[in-house]
């Protein structure tokens, strides 16, 4: 069984809540932190799902926007339903449902001898 998590980005309305509607706003707030982003990173940053994000980073958005890894990152569990395990329990029109004949063994008579 694979657990899928679901991972949501959130700065850009974390951002709309503090006011703040242009990217062009948030670089200087991380530069006043130590990070140096360019115009482009800084508008993916905002309006993409990052697949990677540096720690530092994380934290000064943190700062910049008064608000928690929790505001900024949603994460949403979710487990596949599961398919039956037991032998023989009823499953709905999948192959499940067809089985195979009994073998039937017999000794070779006296011609096949």
């Amino acid at each position: 069984m694979t657990i899928e998590l679901e991972t949501t980005w959130n700065l850009r309305s974390v951002m709309a809540s503090r006011g703040i509607f242009q990217t062009s706003k948030l670089g200087p707030l991380l530069a006043e932190r130590g990070i140096d982003l360019s115009r482009e990173q800084v508008y993916r940053l905002v309006a993409q799902t990052p697949q990677r994000v540096r720690l530092d980073v994380l934290s000064a958005l943190c700062d910049a926007l008064e608000c928690s890894l929790d505001d900024l990152v949603s994460v949403k569990r979710s487990t596949p339903e599961t398919l039956p395990v037991a032998v023989g329990e009823q499953t709905r029109g999948s192959i499940g449902d067809l089985r195979p004949l009994r073998a039937t063994i017999r000794r070779p008579g006296p011609e096949q001898a």
